[in-house]
């Protein structure tokens, strides 16, 4: 796909018109305000941390103590407690949402040679398709 094709000029309108969107502008300033607040940065790092210190700890078969339980607990509720942290959260959560929609929507109309109807979308059980890693 060439820059001066018909293609690529279609989808960087595509690209245009999703970004003008009010809901996808609110999602780039929760994630604006939270990269710009250190405070809820580290506290949601440092619950990251923990939480992989914590898997790694389950699949080596170690167990994990109460104690690790409940701290890791209490820092996730204060972590979603925090408004900045969790418009960040919930964020990223709408933009993966979105994008596996898009791609769902892109890929059927592809896969079809037509703009795939509900019923369309509804098939596959919400996988989206060979090769896709998100788990559904």
């Amino acid at each position: 796909m060439t820059q001066d094709s018909p293609l690529f000029t279609k989808t960087r309108e595509l690209c245009q018109t999703i970004l003008d969107l009010p809901e996808v502008q609110s999602i780039h300033q929760r994630i604006s305000t939270f990269m710009g607040d250190a405070q809820a940065r580290n506290q949601y790092d440092s619950l990251v941390n923990r939480g992989q210190e914590l898997r790694q700890k389950q699949e080596s078969s170690l167990p994990l103590s109460g104690e690790e339980i409940s701290s890791f607990e209490q820092d996730r509720d204060a972590l979603m407690g925090n408004p900045v942290a969790r418009g960040f959260i919930d964020a990223q959560e709408e933009l993966h949402e979105m994008k596996h929609s898009i791609q769902k929507h892109v890929g059927k109309t592809l896969e079809l040679g037509r703009l795939p109807t509900s019923e369309d979308l509804e098939e596959g059980g919400g996988s989206c398709g060979h090769g896709c890693g998100c788990s559904h």
